[in-house]
């Protein structure tokens, strides 16, 4: 059970729940959409963004502010000016970002000490619509998560899009581990946004000792803080 736990969910489509059916499971998949036109071609690369990873780190990251009525937004402004800051790349053409909308997910019923939003700030939880309505707004595909995890939008659509020839490179942006298992060679990688690296399968098998695919196993051995997995004692 811990083992299926932390195995990221590819092959079923994410519930890419908008404003109308976030409580719905029949809701499918939003295309992924150019963040704009371009008059000069470039690289046709995917970039998939951990929203919730994101907010968590604008949060700790940022300056706190407060709106015009008085509600903490701190962590929304810092997270939009980082995809601001992503956007203004030429050669990041196909933004896609997928959030949590609630923490908990289908993994919970597998196992009873999975992470819960037990412990997460409310005011930081208090931005979480408005980080989803900040995303939109700029444009992006967003994918806001009910049942399944952020994680699982990112990897099936990093799946989808692998399967496009006309798409060169996917980054994923994360540095969650989890992800790892979804990086295909040079094509489909982690990107790091915060310390701009990246990891290929080479980079794996030189970090990790082995290949991407194994990743589920090792977390389930070694277990996973952040995902509230304890290991094999």
């Amino acid at each position: 059970a811990v083992h299926a736990s932390i195995r990221i969910q590819a092959r079923r489509p994410p519930l890419g729940l908008d404003d109308r059916a976030r409580n719905s499971n029949d809701a499918s998949v939003q295309p992924l959409r150019p963040a704009r036109r371009r008059a000069t071609p470039f690289p046709v690369n995917v970039h998939l963004i951990d929203g919730t990873y994101e907010l968590f780190r604008a949060y700790f990251g940022g300056p706190r502010a407060l709106n015009g009525e008085g509600q903490e937004v701190g962590a929304v402004r810092t997270f939009a000016r980082s995809l601001l800051s992503l956007l203004r790349d030429p050669a990041v053409p196909h933004v896609g970002c997928a959030f949590d909308h609630v923490i908990r997910s289908f993994r919970n019923t597998l196992f009873d000490g999975y992470k819960t939003e037990a412990g997460v700030d409310p005011e930081l939880l208090a931005q979480f619509d408005l980080a989803e309505q900040a995303s939109r707004a700029l444009g992006l595909s967003t994918w806001s998560m009910v049942e399944f995890e952020a994680d699982d939008a990112l990897s099936t659509m990093a799946e989808l899009c692998g399967r496009a020839p006309e798409v060169d490179r996917i980054f994923l942006c994360s540095p969650d581990k989890d992800l790892a298992q979804c990086i295909q060679g040079n094509r489909i990688v982690t990107l790091d946004r915060m310390r701009r690296t990246t990891l290929d399968d080479a980079g794996v098998l030189t970090k990790f000792g082995f290949a991407p695919g194994s990743i589920p196993d090792y977390l389930a051995l070694v277990g996973d803080d952040a995902d509230g997995i304890p290991g094999i004692p």
